[in-house]
């Protein structure tokens, strides 16, 4: 009982996602037609770049090019700018969730010298909108952009003129709030010279480049996964240890519930039904509740609206601490340090989360209507 209980605790989403998956399963007992429920293709190009990203992390990269940038900030407000704009920009290429492991505990160590918990909090927040910003721009940017983008066939181009106006408009927004943060004098920390092996470097960005080029149809996806396994063999077998193997468990969970859930007419005549032509504000809301890549998941199959959907559940990352599970990774992480205030850190984030959600919402919902 006490492993269920940490199981649940640990991995809530999965856990969920098993239980319904199980639930389908006595309905529509298991059969040939499960073989096509999962998405083989996003599930490896997942695969390939958390290892990929998990290499380049694993020797540096990150937090040497982020030590270089860092000496030019001169003021709070100038530091906390620039660390948004990083965390905005690294979330496009790895990740929201990656860009703010990587970003908010750096963010921790220098505030932590300034003292400035009240600056520490609105910075730590504005990150993580602006990774969820960030994240939202390219079809590798997170788990449920590269899912609906492999799942409607969406080009290049279509996803970026989807995206760009809301994107630009809320990195806006976000910038602008970072001039809450005091005009006062910082000087951050100069970080540890670090020494980045040129061998695995270059094989760790060779292989997050044939992970782009698999995600955008250059190459099967086969390759990406043969080059994964040989990556680690070559370079850190440990890396295979990385890989968020959760998260490629929540989507087969998924896989199966929304497989079977299609099956069932009534069911599947609901979600048409409430769906249609409601796709970004159902995608929004949902996500408040379920998170957004869950939601994301089980709403694709009952909507031929792939550009909606994925703007209702991007969107749909702000607002609730879980909508965006990277929301819920940075809050973990400034939990754990000495100058939280998670009372006054849930205040502020709650503030610019659902002011941004409703702002963004109420942009697109203009856009449409043109």
């Amino acid at each position: 009982m006490k492993q269920v209980t940490k199981f649940f605790r640990s991995q809530p989403v999965l856990a969920i996602a098993f239980v319904l998956a199980v639930i389908t399963m006595f309905i529509i007992p298991p059969d040939k037609k499960y073989i096509g429920y999962c998405n083989r293709t996003v599930l490896i190009e997942l695969f390939a770049l958390m290892a990929a990203v998990a290499g380049l992390r694993s020797i540096g990269i990150f937090d040497s090019v982020t030590g270089v940038l860092l000496r030019k900030t001169g003021t709070v407000r100038r530091l906390g700018a620039f660390l948004t704009l990083i965390t905005f920009f690294s979330a496009m290429v790895v990740t929201n969730d990656v860009a703010l492991i990587t970003f908010v505990p750096l963010t921790l160590l220098i505030y932590g010298s300034i003292k400035d918990s009240r600056s520490l909090i609105i910075t730590v927040v504005l990150e993580t909108a602006a990774a969820n910003l960030g994240s939202m721009m390219t079809p590798v940017g997170n788990p449920q952009n590269l899912y609906l983008y492999d799942e409607f066939g969406l080009t290049a181009m279509t996803f970026l003129r989807t995206m760009l106006p809301v994107g630009t408009v809320g990195l806006a927004v976000v910038m602008l709030l970072s001039l809450l943060l005091p005009n006062d004098k910082c000087e951050a920390p100069k970080p540890e010279k670090i020494k980045v092996l040129k061998l695995k470097a270059a094989v760790y960005t060779g292989l997050f480049l044939l992970c782009i080029a698999a995600v955008f149809r250059v190459i099967p996806d086969w390759v990406c996964l043969v080059a994964a396994v040989l990556a680690a063999v070559v370079c850190d077998i440990k890396l295979l240890t990385k890989v968020d193997y959760a998260l490629l468990a929540t989507f087969v969970c998924f896989f199966v519930f929304v497989g079977n859930i299609a099956r069932i007419e009534t069911v599947s005549s609901f979600f048409r039904d409430i769906l249609s032509g409601r796709e970004l504000i159902v995608g929004a809301l949902l996500s408040q509740v379920i998170s957004n890549v869950p939601a994301a998941v089980m709403l694709a199959g009952f909507t031929k609206n792939g550009t909606q959907l994925l703007l209702g559940v991007d969107i749909g990352g702000f607002g609730t601490l879980i909508a965006s599970l990277a929301s819920l990774i940075s809050f973990q992480l400034y939990r754990k340090s000495e100058m939280a205030q998670a009372g006054r850190y849930m205040v502020v984030f709650s503030a610019v989360n659902f002011g941004l959600l409703g702002l963004i919402l109420g942009v697109q919902l203009i856009i449409s209507s043109l």
